[in-house]
């Protein structure tokens, strides 16, 4: 399996945001989508899951696409630390975490999807 962080999208009105994503959407044949779900640490949802929440629904309504919501508990630090091991200079982490956070939430999700659906990760080329 083999997961790619693209550079992150700017801060920008939800028709532009929706727009750039519709782009990449075409451009790499996306089917669904998957969003970090922010879930506190003891499992439970606060404002910060409930926002992603209604920001999942309407991306799933504009795009017209499946989303699914993956917890990313924890997936900020893990990302930190892979990026450090790999040698990446201390100054350069900061603008590289959310990208290798965001490709351990899709990574965790088709692990999951692999796992729930009892293929292993070798039947991922017939998806």
């Amino acid at each position: 399996m083999c997961v790619r962080t693209l550079p992150p999208l700017p801060r920008t009105p939800w028709k532009r945001l929706i727009g750039s994503l519709s782009e990449l959407c075409v451009e790499f044949d996306v089917r669904s989508i998957v969003l970090g779900l922010p879930l506190r640490l003891d499992g439970t949802e606060g404002e910060a899951a409930q926002e992603a929440r209604r920001v999942a629904r309407n991306l799933e309504l504009s795009l017209k696409l499946p989303l699914f919501l993956q917890d990313e508990r924890l997936t900020s630090k893990t990302a930190e630390s892979t990026l450090r091991e790999r040698g990446i200079s201390r100054s350069e982490i900061p603008g590289r975490v959310d990208g290798e956070a965001a490709s351990i939430i899709l990574s965790d999700y088709l692990s999951g999807f692999f796992e729930a659906d009892g293929r292993s990760t070798d039947d991922e080329k017939r998806l």
